[in-house]
């Protein structure tokens, strides 16, 4: 069927995510019988196409709606409604507070207040004087060559990174990426090993593939090898997917013996390894970050990297390191998706890098979220007291908390949405619905302030202990 997308008005200036309106807008017309059991909801792409939207916004509204019980997957073919009762489902969310100012411990993305805009705005000038028109048109496919040079120097001087430009594809933001390595290496009946729990964003790309997602459990120290090893074996994986440093949700980082195991895997097994980073600069601590590529001595790793989460979403670059052998496939790829990513940005972004003012930016970002970061340890260790297990990171923007046995991620989200907090529940992040998974919440202080850093885990600590 066909959704009116009319009604439909985002309120750009709410904190709650777009993802969270249009899951409030969806579930209010199942629940008023606009849309009936066995519904299909609109194609991901062209919903989001309509909606003026990015498709992972209409992914988590849909993911979001099948975790509460009222649309159902079905690989290969969609989303439909469910048969659960509305006066049922609606017990388990709450009414869009559209009109009340909410505390967003859900975003991870950063406050836009600290956005460079003054200084990448003078090197957006210095291009459009410089190169005129040609800031305009289409770049090489595999991205503005220059940008791609610079940024080959930084990777081996910050990250111990050794490549070449050749071997650099500039993209469109991590989502892009994700879909282009997929389109580019994975067929329908592939297997990807993910971490359990993992960033959804990546299983719904992995899945358009027609791939089957098998899960590997976390410990502390990475990846489970024992489980890994055994689960390599019996479904020979083309892909694995890992986010080796403040991984998404749980925060953790692997250790150099866990890389170099992933590693020696790869090559007895044949797969590839995907590593995703979009945190290594930012820790706290005096503890030394390590990428899996730096290690990577037999080309079996593909890196990712986004500058959504450290310097403006808005910008829409990351960027891939390809092994050889993939290059071409790669390439071949990101011409038939966009031609090539946006000229003018990238050119900004080489001006950017070439005068450190990447580093500058890092170290002022580490200072205003080490504050943020402290002042919400601070307050989350008194939650030990309640049951509450917190993972202490040393780095990021996140924490994850284990909640009490008997405690309901999705019903504690609900809670506090209700007193002006929002949280962000376990299930959406586990590829395989598990209700013994939730009861895992993930915080993020990326873009909130100390004032409401305090406010919000007051909110929280009254919303756990009054939770019966």
């Amino acid at each position: 069927m066909n959704i009116n997308i009319v009604p439909l008005q985002f309120d750009l200036n709410s904190t709650e995510p777009l993802y969270a309106q249009l899951f409030h807008y969806l579930k209010d017309l199942i629940i008023k019988g606009d849309l009936a059991f066995g519904d299909k909801l609109p194609a991901i792409r062209s919903f989001a196409k309509a909606l003026e939207v990015n498709n992972i916004t209409v992914i988590n509204a849909y993911k979001q709606l099948e975790h509460t019980g009222y649309v159902t997957s079905k690989q290969g073919s969609g989303y439909y409604v469910s048969k659960r009762l509305t006066e049922e489902a609606s017990v388990f969310t709450p009414k869009p507070l559209y009109q009340q100012e909410l505390i967003n411990f859900s975003s991870a993305s950063p406050d836009p207040g600290i956005f460079p805009t003054e200084t990448f705005k003078e090197y957006i000038v210095e291009v459009m004087d410089r190169d005129k028109g040609y800031a305009f048109g289409y770049q090489e496919v595999n991205g503005f060559m220059k940008l791609r040079e610079v940024l080959a120097q930084f990777l081996k001087q910050t990250y111990d990174i050794e490549t070449k430009a050749e071997l650099i594809q500039m993209v469109s933001g991590a989502q892009q990426g994700l879909d282009i390595i997929a389109k580019s290496l994975l067929y329908s009946g592939d297997s990807v090993i993910t971490e359990n729990p993992t960033y959804n964003g990546a299983v719904d790309v992995f899945k358009s593939r027609g791939c089957r997602i098998v899960p590997v459990s976390l410990t502390p120290q990475g990846l489970d090898l024992i489980e890994f090893e055994k689960k390599v074996k019996i479904c020979k994986p083309k892909l694995v997917y890992i986010m080796p440093n403040f991984q998404n949700p749980t925060t953790i980082c692997y250790n150099k013996a866990t890389l170099l195991a992933l590693l020696k895997l790869a090559h007895t097994y044949d797969f590839y390894l995907l590593e995703e980073d979009s945190m290594w600069e930012l820790t706290y601590g005096t503890r030394g970050s390590l990428s899996l590529k730096s290690l990577d001595a037999e080309d079996r790793v593909i890196y990712l990297k986004s500058f959504s989460k450290l310097l403006m979403p808005g910008l829409r670059i990351g960027f891939i390191i390809m092994p050889e052998a993939l290059v071409e496939a790669f390439t071949r790829t990101k011409q038939t998706t966009d031609i090539s990513s946006s000229g003018l940005m990238q050119r900004a972004l080489e001006l950017y890098f070439k005068n450190n003012k990447w580093e500058e930016h890092i170290h002022y970002m580490k200072r205003i979220y080490k504050d943020r970061y402290e002042c919400m340890l601070s307050k989350l260790l008194e939650l030990e007291n309640d049951e509450v297990e917190l993972y202490k990171p040393q780095g990021g923007v996140c924490f994850w908390l284990r909640l009490p046995k008997g405690m309901s991620a999705q019903h504690l989200y609900e809670k506090c949405h209700k007193k002006g907090l929002l949280i962000f529940p376990s299930p959406i992040f586990f590829p395989h619905l598990d209700p013994s998974k939730d009861r895992y919440i993930r915080l993020s202080f990326a873009a909130c302030g100390i004032t409401d850093i305090q406010k919000g885990t007051d909110i929280l600590t009254e919303c756990i202990r009054t939770y019966h």
